[in-house]
């Protein structure tokens, strides 16, 4: 009886620690970060959106510019072929008709370059902002004393004095005066290159 009392001990103060351990977390103080304003209230993310909204504009222009006589043409091609009434188009109007077609397979290669481009700018922009965010995160958090940043997107209610967005947008205009809206060729490519994890 008495070994087992004995035994029931050393158990028991084998626990103790583990217990304490267990219990040796501090409370978490937590702050919230709004990222859609961090990412609409950043100077330089303002200029980069002006700047890629022009990119898309100038693409619907060019759209546009290659569609009209794109269109124009089709509709002259398509009366001279009623107008043949069944009978096998001649070579000139063939030849036409191919010339027309590969018109528009190269007016659609350039759009769809200039989309992918714009893209892929749009995505770099993104990465320069995260690159420069992952670092500010750590230094708002050590000084407003938060062990933990949650988008406010992700809660369902906050009170207003745990938001730092403000402190976010702050050092971030100060680390990120300006952001590139053309990404390398090396980002561009990487971005379109098959994935080769887990092969």
């Amino acid at each position: 009886m008495k070994n087992l009392m004995i035994t029931a001990a050393i158990a028991a103060s084998m626990l103790v620690p583990a217990a304490a351990q267990a219990q040796a977390l501090p409370p978490a103080v937590v702050a919230v970060v709004d990222l859609d304003r961090v990412s609409n209230d950043c100077n330089a993310c303002k200029t980069a959106a002006a700047s890629l909204r022009g990119q898309v504009n100038a693409l619907q222009a060019r759209e546009k510019a290659l569609a009209a006589p794109l269109q124009a043409e089709k509709t002259a091609i398509q009366s001279a072929i009623d107008a043949l009434k069944g009978s096998e188009p001649p070579a000139a109007l063939q030849a036409r008709i191919k010339a027309f077609q590969d018109k528009q397979q190269s007016g659609g290669a350039e759009i769809t370059r200039q989309q992918d481009q714009i893209q892929n700018n749009q995505r770099y922009v993104q990465k320069q902002i995260q690159d420069k965010l992952n670092p500010i995160y750590s230094s708002v958090m050590q000084k407003r004393g938060a062990s933990l940043l949650v988008d406010v997107a992700a809660t369902l209610a906050t009170a207003a004095s745990l938001d730092v967005t403000a402190d976010v947008v702050a050092a971030l205009n100060a680390s990120l005066p300006s952001l590139s809206t053309n990404a390398p060729a090396a980002a561009a490519a990487a971005s379109t290159k098959p994935s080769t994890q887990g092969r």
